[in-house]
């Protein structure tokens, strides 16, 4: 697991000799290397787009530019890894409560039962849009995606989007034996809540 919490502005990368322990991990087969780069709040230019984003999240904490995941991004690349890290956007809930709603799933994908048993996730209060930077629908399979919350306005939102990718997966493929999971780090803790559903997700993430 490499989860991306560091800020951009400390300019930390990750080493060649890093890259290339992972890469000779993944060409043994039944590994697994999940990455989780954090939001990226106020990429924008724009002070007006920044603020509105600053409006949507919703965590009066969390600046207006607030960029992770640098460390992350550069083992991504060094891998060939053809996902970006973008936004934070904040979830869709079921009206009265911090219960996120469903997932939106692409069962036809989840040949590996991923989120079998796994309606939702848990609730943060921002969460990135991991991105897809290639056309080959072949290298990354879009698993799930999670409703935005429409009561605040946002880019990407503002864009025609209603949902934001939650949960990719990148199998097998050449040299690669393992496969690489895409979630955030919120998922991996107890601290932002956990239930049925996120044991489901953790168990089949330690089995399949």
């Amino acid at each position: 697991m490499v989860f991306g919490l560091d800020h951009m502005v400390t300019e930390q990368e990750a080493a060649p000799d890093e890259i290339e322990a992972l890469r000779k991990f993944l060409t043994r087969e039944g590994t697994c290397l999940i990455l989780g780069p954090h939001h990226d709040v106020g990429v924008s230019n724009d002070l007006k787009e920044r603020a509105m984003e600053f409006a949507h999240h919703g965590d009066p904490l969390v600046p207006r530019q607030q960029r992770f995941g640098k460390y992350t991004r550069s083992v991504m690349k060094g891998l060939g890894v053809p996902v970006e890290n973008r936004y934070g956007l904040r979830p869709a809930t079921i009206d009265g409560t911090n219960r996120l709603q469903p997932l939106v799933k692409s069962q036809d994908l989840n040949k590996r039962g991923w989120l079998a048993g796994v309606p939702t996730f848990n609730f943060h209060m921002h969460l990135p849009h991991y991105a897809v930077t290639t056309d080959d629908t072949r290298a990354v399979h879009l698993l799930a995606q999670q409703p935005i919350d429409m009561s605040h306005p946002h880019p990407f939102a503002e864009a025609g989007n209603r949902v934001f990718n939650m949960f990719l997966w990148m199998p097998p493929c050449g040299t690669r034996a393992g496969d690489i999971l895409f979630a955030d780090s919120t998922i991996f803790t107890t601290l932002f809540g956990g239930d049925e559903s996120l044991e489901n997700f953790w168990k089949n993430i330690a089995t399949k």
